[in-house]
């Protein structure tokens, strides 16, 4: 991949000509092509068959212009590979049962089994690069080890994260342990992503959010900092949602650039988020609304950025359900149109 590219010249704080745009994994599902294959596939099957990841995470790239292609999977697939019993169901996400509660459960665990059972996400990352060549860089991505956690402790979604917050408190040795082994595995994951093809890496903590930031350093930085360690040497993007009163603290933990919601603002993050590029922040329901709406979020994303080194167009957040490819093809037009 040449150094020179829009995307890791924005990871690296290097002038771009304009600012890279892309969307989060979500826009694969606002294709017609995911559309038709879920019809006869569910989720978990499509992440695990190499060809379909391939045509999923392509499809963005060849419908919408993006500067970057970001890997068709899920951010659950390692703890199912360490043997937690997960299931992603249509209309409800995940479900955990039963969920982990106790050092026993983690122990159950089968960590040291992961990487074989994940050649699948290997060989769909090998796939892609075959079928992309060089046009664009292409995105791994995990999830954190807090938020993971969270999904393997709470069963699945939840209002508040009440009973993490009182595992992590009550529950040392076994927090510990857990978080321990995902970031373990995480880190081999990604390095392995890294050796199949990918370009970048995105690690998501989606659910720092809802920790304090004096909780999120104490209980879920030193293991995010681990994975960070990790991968010295690949492009990567620290991502959260609701993170303003984390800015200092996710920087610390590593990542070359801060992906941020539409709730902080980007000349926030660049002050306080110790010198890292930053990816963001369009509201993703401008998106649903299009038309004029659509174009005034654009110019004022842009406007705010104002042509500084380091800024990455994505929206603040996933892609909505019911956003449509044309949606996402108008905003990919609208930068080019609007930074000429």
């Amino acid at each position: 991949m040449q150094e020179d590219h829009l995307l890791l010249r924005a990871l690296a704080r290097r002038p771009t000509p304009r600012p890279p745009v892309w969307f989060h994994r979500q826009a694969g599902r606002a294709m017609p092509r995911f559309s038709a294959i879920a019809q006869r596939l569910r989720f978990l099957e499509m992440c695990e068959r190499p060809e379909v990841v391939a045509e999923v995470t392509l499809e963005p790239v060849e419908r919408c212009g993006v500067d970057a292609a970001i890997l068709f999977a899920d951010i659950l697939l390692i703890p199912r590979a360490m043997g937690a019993a997960l299931d992603i169901l249509p209309g409800v996400g995940p479900r955990v049962d039963p969920p982990i509660r106790s050092l026993a459960d983690i122990e159950r665990l089968r960590p040291q089994e992961a990487e074989p059972a994940l050649d699948y996400v290997l060989e769909g990352i090998r796939l892609t690069r075959r079928a992309l060549g060089e046009r664009v860089p292409l995105i791994g991505f995990a999830g954190a080890p807090f938020t993971v956690a969270a999904y393997l402790i709470e069963g699945g979604h939840s209002a508040d994260w009440r009973v993490t917050k009182a595992f992590l408190r009550t529950e040392p040795a076994a927090w510990d342990a857990l978080l321990s082994a995902l970031a373990e595995v995480t880190a081999r994951h990604l390095r392995a992503q890294v050796a199949a093809g990918a370009h970048v890496i995105e690690l998501f903590d989606s659910l720092a959010g809802v920790l304090s930031r004096d909780d999120w350093m104490r209980f879920a930085a030193p293991y995010t900092a681990r994975i960070f360690a990790a991968l010295t040497g690949t492009p990567t993007i620290h991502f959260a949602t609701n993170n303003a009163h984390l800015l200092e603290a996710m920087s610390a933990a590593g990542g070359d650039a801060l992906g941020i919601d539409y709730r902080v603002p980007l000349s926030t993050a660049w002050e306080r988020g110790g010198g890292r590029a930053v990816q963001g922040n369009l509201d993703p329901t401008l998106l649903l609304t299009r038309g004029a709406p659509l174009r005034e979020g654009v110019a004022a994303l842009l406007a705010e950025a104002d042509g500084r080194p380091g800024h990455i167009v994505n929206l603040g957040g996933g892609v909505l359900p019911g956003t449509s490819a044309e949606a996402l093809r108008e905003t990919v037009a609208l930068v080019h149109e609007l930074t000429a």
